[in-house]
């Protein structure tokens, strides 16, 4: 249980005020190190890491679920799937990572357009599916973003 109730909470930041912002923000940490490793560039490696974390997110949602409760605030590793979903694809730019932090925390916190539903799927599933979701609108609202960027800025 202890090594659940540890990946669960990203090695404890759960436990801190605001711990899904700083898993959040670790998660770019990871994100930006990725890119500046000329091996590790191809973004298909980000989207198998983002499955593993979310399946793995998946597993321990439900192992801590009955000591923790319901959709725990120390569960921050659905955090980290949604914030690695913002970023799948997106060009490497520090502008682009921060703009990803903000989107996914503005749809993780707000939780519109069906993001709250998520939740009652249940279980592990539900805990990880809405900040999927909000990770979800955050990639579509970056690619947008890179297209306007593309087409009227970047000259």
């Amino acid at each position: 249980m202890f090594l659940n109730k540890t990946i669960a909470s990203i090695f404890g930041i759960g436990f801190l005020k605001g711990g899904g912002t700083y898993a959040a923000i670790v998660t770019c940490g990871f994100i930006w190190l990725l890119w500046q490793s000329p091996a590790l560039q191809n973004p298909w490696y980000l989207l198998a890491i983002t499955i593993f974390i979310t399946a793995l997110g998946v597993f321990v949602g439900n192992k801590v679920e009955p000591d923790w409760g319901e959709d725990s605030s120390r569960v921050v590793i659905d955090e980290v799937a949604g914030m690695l979903i913002a970023m799948l694809f997106i060009p490497a730019n520090l502008y682009f990572l921060l703009a990803g932090l903000i989107l996914f925390r503005f749809f993780d916190i707000v939780k519109p357009l069906g993001v709250r539903k998520m939740e009652d799927l249940g279980g592990g599933l539900g805990v990880m599916m809405d900040d999927v979701l909000a990770g979800v609108y955050s990639n579509i609202l970056l690619w947008v973003g890179y297209f306007v960027w593309m087409k009227f800025g970047a000259h």
